[in-house]
C-alpha cells in the first residue's frame, strides 16, 4: 500500500516533509513528486494515469487547484493540503469548494501531518499493521500530552 505526494512547487517541501515523516513513522511507502496543475498540466496527467499508489496527497498554495486537478482524473482518494501564503484563503477555498462529484478531502492550513494520517487511516481499514501503528501513535500523543501536564501542574 502506498501514497503518492504531489507538490505543486518546490516551495511547498516544507509541508510534504510533515507528510513525510508520519508516512515513514507509520511504515507506509509513498512517492513524491513536483507537478503543476497550470505550469506541466502534462505531467499531472501522466502521474495520476500510470501511479499505483492507493491515495493521492496534493500540496499546493496559491489557487491550490492541484488537488481538484488530480481528483478529476482518477476515482482513488485525493486528500488536499493548502499551504499558506500572502492570502491564505485563496488556497484553502480552492481545496474545500470542489463541485459535486469531485471530493477532494481537504485538511487545515499546512497540515501536511494530518494528511498522511488521514491517508494512515484509509490504508488501515484494509492493512492491520498500519492500524496498530497508528494506535501506537495516537498513544504517543496522548502520553506527550499526559506528560506536558504533569510538567506544568502546581
Amino acid at each position: 500500500m502506498s501514497v503518492q505526494i504531489v507538490l505543486g512547487s518546490k516551495s511547498d517541501m516544507k509541508v510534504a516533509e510533515k507528510a513525510i515523516d508520519v508516512l515513514k513513522e507509520l511504515g507506509i511507502k509513498y512517492r513524491l513528486s513536483i507537478a503543476s496543475a497550470h505550469r506541466t498540466p502534462d505531467i499531472v496527467d501522466k502521474l495520476v494515469a500510470e501511479s499505483d499508489a492507493e491515495i493521492f496527497i496534493a500540496i499546493a498554495g496559491l489557487s491550490a487547484a492541484l488537488p481538484g486537478v488530480i481528483a478529476a482524473r482518477t476515482i482513488k482518494p485525493v486528500i488536499g493540503v493548502p499551504v499558506s501564503g500572502t492570502v491564505n484563503l485563496d488556497s484553502i477555498l480552492s481545496v474545500v469548494q470542489m463541485p459535486p462529484g469531485i471530493p477532494v478531502a481537504g485538511v487545515g492550513l499546512d497540515r501536511g501531518e494530518n494528511a498522511a494520517l488521514l491517508a494512515a487511516q484509509m490504508l488501515a481499514l484494509k492493512d492491520k499493521t498500519i492500524a496498530r501503528a497508528l494506535e501506537a501513535y495516537r498513544k504517543k500523543l496522548r502520553d506527550k500530552v499526559i506528560q506536558d501536564s504533569k510538567e506544568v501542574e502546581v
